[in-house]
């Protein structure tokens, strides 16, 4: 049944996922980037440190412009447009003097965000509303499906050759873009559909929206402990920094294997409540975190933490593309983005400082901030603030669209 469901999917979107997992499998050069810049530019651990910081700024700003851009000039020709510039910064990375590194990786990070937000509003405005957690879900999983090839193939490259591993990041974003660019349709007319004000009057009209994103950045930086943190929670327990890997990996094997069939599942349910649930799941495993800090408890907490993640992401992408008004699929996608990887720049800062200061208190006060989230999207909901209408009713064809479609368009 959930092989036949996949089947029935149009065909550019399984061509979509294909070249999402070839991307992903080769998304290595900005894995490594400060081991490259120490260990084959000769900078130090702090200059390093301040380039990828510039890459993660810009990585912020492409995924709160992408979605414009999407929007703008249309979700296909952002798309691609955003991975051929991501192959321009990785060939440019090897070849910059050090001077402008940084400035190639801010250039990066902007590229490679703004393909996010239109990658995900492609895959939900091709799916009818019930079809588009699954959907996106199996996006997921073919990115993380390739995220497990990728970073083994990295080390070994970069053990041979470091400057290899970026022309197999701009050969593996080359493939992606050609992929887009050969099989999304390109629509012939865009829906005329508009909706009344700008972004911000839009969210002020349905605070949903408002609400999800705001516990979205909480959860995300209480989530990402996982990795800001947890591994200087293993170190001090005397646990190897390979085990620590194991976890993550397994973690990530069974996102994989299970995540897609999973939202296929819960379809029907509705999708607050089965974001508040994965909140809280993710509060589970952190407080078994803070009260069994051992590699048991890790390994514990992780299946727990992962059952949550698969639950509200997927989840929480598609409610935000149901809740945009015609025209800003792109923008709503884009602020989702930009909360969903908030805590990339918020875990390590404020999990690191809690950690040193109070590290007894970081897991259960972490643990109580994802139960928090859960009881203020709940509680929203019960108010009415979390019951957004679908604006939008739109399933892709797996051909072009005729003239007098009125579907949300790929290519303006």
């Amino acid at each position: 049944m959930y092989w036949r469901r996949i089947a029935d999917l149009p065909a550019w979107l399984k061509a979509v996922m294909v070249g999402q997992l070839v991307s992903s499998a080769g998304a290595l050069a900005w894995i490594y980037l400060t081991l490259y810049l120490v260990e084959d530019r000769g900078m130090s651990a702090q200059q390093a440190g301040f380039a990828a910081a510039a890459y993660g700024v810009g990585l912020l700003g492409g995924n709160l412009g992408g979605g414009w851009f999407g929007d703008r000039f249309g979700l296909r020709t952002a798309a691609v447009a955003s991975q051929l510039a991501w192959v321009v910064t990785c060939c440019a990375m090897p070849l910059v003097p050090g001077a402008w590194i940084a400035v190639v990786a801010a250039l990066a990070g902007l590229c490679g965000g703004a393909s996010r937000p239109n990658l995900s509003a492609l895959v939900a405005t091709a799916l009818p509303a019930e079809r588009r957690r699954e959907g996106i879900a199996l996006s997921r999983t073919a990115s993380n499906a390739g995220f497990t090839i990728g970073p083994p193939l990295g080390g070994l490259l970069a053990a041979y050759n470091f400057s290899l591993v970026f022309v197999v990041d701009a050969v593996t974003s080359l493939i992606m873009a050609a992929i887009i660019w050969r099989f999304v349709p390109a629509a012939r007319r865009t829906s005329t559909v508009r909706s009344d004000g700008g972004l911000w009057q839009a969210l002020g009209r349905d605070r949903t929206v408002l609400v999800l994103l705001a516990t979205i950045v909480v959860v995300d930086t209480v989530y990402r402990q996982i990795f800001a943190t947890m591994p200087l929670l293993l170190r001090d327990a005397g646990t190897s920094a390979v085990a620590y890997g194991v976890l993550i990996g397994i973690s990530s094997v069974v996102i994989v294997v299970c995540e897609a069939p999973l939202a296929v599942r819960l379809r029907g349910h509705r999708a607050t409540l089965v974001i508040a649930i994965g909140f809280v799941l993710v509060g589970v495993g952190l407080a078994i975190l803070g009260v069994w800090p051992v590699l048991a408890g890790a390994t514990l907490a992780i299946v727990v933490i992962t059952a949550g993640e698969m639950l509200y992401k997927p989840t929480a992408t598609a409610h935000v593309a149901d809740a945009a008004p015609e025209g800003m699929v792109g923008r709503y996608s884009s602020l989702y983005a930009a909360a969903s990887i908030s805590g990339m720049f918020l875990a390590p800062a404020i999990g690191g400082s809690v950690y040193q200061h109070a590290p007894h208190a970081l897991f259960p006060v972490a643990a109580a901030l994802a139960v928090v989230a859960a009881a203020a999207l709940l509680i929203g909901r019960r108010r009415g603030v979390g019951r957004p209408q679908v604006r939008r009713q739109a399933a892709a064809p797996a051909d072009p669209p005729s003239e007098s479609t009125t579907q949300p368009s790929y290519e303006s």
